[in-house]
């Protein structure tokens, strides 16, 4: 059987739960133990699928076709390792469960309360990875803030289950604020006192308390939160700030949190963790010899988690590139064919990200046309694939018209079109094309070179898709489909082969980028960034040169 690994939030939210959760959990991989982490989201929506990206981030999509929180996407970037529907529970889900029960008539007439049926309920859920011997560990974040209503039945759940397990199958760890005061010169424990008072209030003591914080711990403060918190001091944990998130697996291997949970689980006979490949590439991250700057064209800029899986991927493929990638935002509804050169001056390529729905989509057709005149380095995702085939319709084609008949469901060409088996369709939760599906590579194609292989898989989340009626006039004109889905024949890749780097994808393949495997696309974009780059400086010092003699 497993053991469980519970992660608290208290003060405040976004401290960064889902982070110290994978760190740990790398620190014990890489120990040799095999682990898997699971979030229970306190919300009441089924899944995040329905939710807007200003509400909650990104949906992360995992290989069965899950719609769940973004943290499961550091989940995998971390670990190295594909997680699934089981990874991410709601309170939507639980509920949903046990009202279809109560209908069925499974509690023989019983009256339906939230203990212990929900509590119930939430106890298979978290114990579910741990049943089927594939993991020695599972870990568990709770999501909210310690004192939330929604939260209650969570922590309430884990109060059971650690009176119900051995007292060395279970850990929590508990993250706080321990906020500085530049008024008073000092970082404060009260907030942090108080946050444990509180979860101590609903049943569940921590045995290991994490302190975010801006300034270093001393001992006299490590030992003042111990002593009123009670908890051994070597278990007061100082989690700083990091300049980057990859680092904080390095950061907590120094504070020593994988021992003392090992410690405390009673766990021997696995050595020191192995981190060689993280170091690595920290090293390359944190001492880049070149620099790029792509363009990121989306709608929902405001909130970078909407793109941070996107963003993830520029990290890793600027690792492999051995530089350092700057993100230039640039909000999809500002850009017109007047201020188009102007926006994008400067750039080394450019990235049109995926969303729904109408507003800014003429934004992102005028940019992706300015990359396609011009020579620069273009990635479209999802939409943003579907921009360029409208952008090219309209431009190369002659079809001034050309749309998708989602902005526009009465266009007289409907290059993009809903799927088939989407028409029918009315419920919007977890209805769309989703999951893990087969690819196969034109050959000789800028695809198959990027990903060396002539069939790959990569996740999608959408309903529209390129409308093969048109597929033929594409590609005389010059924009090919260099990447189908072998069973429905969708277009899942277009490219212009006289471009320098000009590919659109209909997948989503940022969700799939980790630190040992960065993404190929993302990893072959930013090399031609970097040419891109190159060349212009180049050209440059060629003028400045002209200029002097």
């Amino acid at each position: 059987m497993a053991k469980y690994i519970f992660v608290t939030g208290g003060v405040t939210s976004s401290l960064g739960k889902g982070i110290i959760a994978a760190s740990l959990a790398k620190l014990l991989q890489a120990r040799g133990l095999r682990v898997t982490i699971q979030k229970f989201d306190p919300y009441i929506n089924v899944d995040p699928g329905t939710l807007n990206p200003y509400e909650h981030g990104e949906c992360f999509v995992t290989e069965d076709g899950a719609e769940t929180d973004l943290d499961l996407g550091h989940y995998e970037r971390f670990l190295n390792i594909f997680t699934t529907q089981a990874n991410n529970v709601t309170t939507g889900r639980i509920y949903q469960t046990v009202i279809n029960k109560e209908r069925e008539g499974a509690y023989l007439g019983k009256t339906v309360q939230v203990v212990p049926h929900i509590t119930d309920e939430i106890k298979r859920r978290m114990q579910l990875l741990g049943q089927g011997g594939e993991y020695d560990v599972v870990i568990t974040e709770i999501g909210g803030t310690v004192g939330d209503i929604e939260s209650l039945p969570f922590v309430e759940a884990v109060r059971q289950l650690q009176w119900e397990l051995p007292e060395e199958d279970s850990v929590v760890v508990h993250l706080t604020l321990i906020p500085y005061l530049k008024a008073a010169k000092e970082l404060k424990t009260k907030p942090t006192q108080h946050s444990v008072k509180m979860l101590s209030q609903e049943g569940v003591h921590p045995d290991i308390i994490v302190c975010r914080t801006e300034k270093p711990l001393g001992p006299e403060l490590r030992r003042k939160i111990a002593l009123f918190c009670n908890v051994k001091q070597e278990a007061v944990i100082e989690a700083a700030d990091a300049p980057t998130i990859y680092e904080v697996p390095i950061l907590m291997m120094m504070e020593g949190l994988d021992t003392i949970v090992l410690k405390k689980m009673n766990i021997t006979g696995y050595g020191e963790p192995e981190m060689t490949k993280w170091k690595a590439f920290l090293d390359k991250l944190k001492y880049p010899k070149g620099k790029v700057n792509i363009g990121l064209i989306g709608k929902y800029i405001e909130l970078q988690d909407a793109y941070k899986s996107i963003l993830e991927s520029f990290i890793h493929a600027g690792a492999m590139n051995e530089c350092k990638v700057e993100i230039t935002n640039v909000h999809s509804e500002f850009i017109t064919q007047d201020n188009v050169s102007e926006k994008l001056a400067g750039l080394d390529g450019l990235l049109v990200a995926p969303g729904f729905g109408h507003r800014g989509v003429e934004g992102k057709i005028v940019a992706v046309q300015y990359a396609r005149e011009n020579g620069l380095p273009f990635f479209g995702i999802c939409l943003g694939m579907q921009m360029a085939v409208i952008e090219f319709a309209r431009n190369v084609l002659g079809l001034t018209t050309a749309h998708s008949t989602e902005m526009d469901p009465d266009t007289k060409e409907p290059v993009i079109d809903l799927m088939e088996e989407q028409k029918k369709v009315t419920a919007k939760g977890g209805t769309m094309r989703l999951g893990s599906y087969p690819c196969t590579l034109k050959t000789g194609s800028l695809a198959e070179s990027i990903y060396g292989v002539s069939s790959i898989t990569e996740r999608h989340r959408h309903r529209w898709e390129f409308n093969n009626k048109y597929l033929e006039q594409f590609e005389k004109a010059g924009m090919i489909a260099s990447g189908k889905n072998p069973g429905t024949g969708l277009v899942e890749i277009v490219e212009i082969p006289n471009h320098p780097f000009f590919i659109g994808v209909q997948y989503h393949p940022e969700l799939k980028s980790t630190v040992e495997n960065p993404q190929p696309v993302f990893v072959h974009f930013v090399k031609a960034a970097k040419a891109y780059a190159d060349k212009k400086m180049e050209t440059r010092s060629a003028v400045l040169k002209g200029e002097m003699i």
